[in-house]
């Protein structure tokens, strides 16, 4: 797995993100249904795969509404606090490739995005928030739900 950099394009630092997570997701099917403590939490593949995906699915809306020249929704996730029952599910490989195709294509629509900006967007983004260059890396960030999870092979 690699490690993000400061010298990634913000295209590659998401991009990263996902490789990173998808790796550590390709051991999840041996994991015995016990939820994994992680600082204040407790985390499952799913919740790992449910956050990632929830997280780039509401930092996009928001990137989109300011491009847009509108104010972003609210975010009304519960986020990590919760433990769905969906979450404490068994991890098949099944899940693994509904993730992969999930969280392949989320990085993909990001990628592009990210790569039509020019530099002035990317670093100075309209509306209120962080630019779209620090979006991009505390996306990145999002490898900490992985690696609540960690590697279970």
């Amino acid at each position: 797995m690699s490690e993000i950099t400061p010298d990634d394009t913000p295209a590659a630092a998401v991009t990263g993100m996902v490789g990173h997570v998808l790796a550590l997701a390709a051991t999840w099917t041996a994991w015995d249904g016990t939820p994994l403590p992680a600082d204040d939490r407790v985390y499952t593949p799913h919740k790992a795969v449910r956050r990632v995906a929830d997280h780039m699915v509401d930092h996009l809306a928001e990137l989109e509404a300011r491009l847009a020249g509108e104010t972003p929704q609210p975010d009304h996730w519960h986020a990590s606090t919760i433990t769905t029952g969906a979450d404490l599910a068994p991890f098949t490989r099944q899940d693994l490739d509904e993730a992969r195709s999930r969280l392949t294509r989320l990085a993909r629509i990001w990628a592009v995005r990210l790569d039509a900006l020019t530099a002035d967007q990317l670093d100075r983004s309209p509306g209120e928030g962080w630019t779209f260059r620090e979006l991009a890396r505390h996306l990145a960030e999002s490898t900490y739900y992985a690696d609540a999870v960690g590697d279970l092979s």
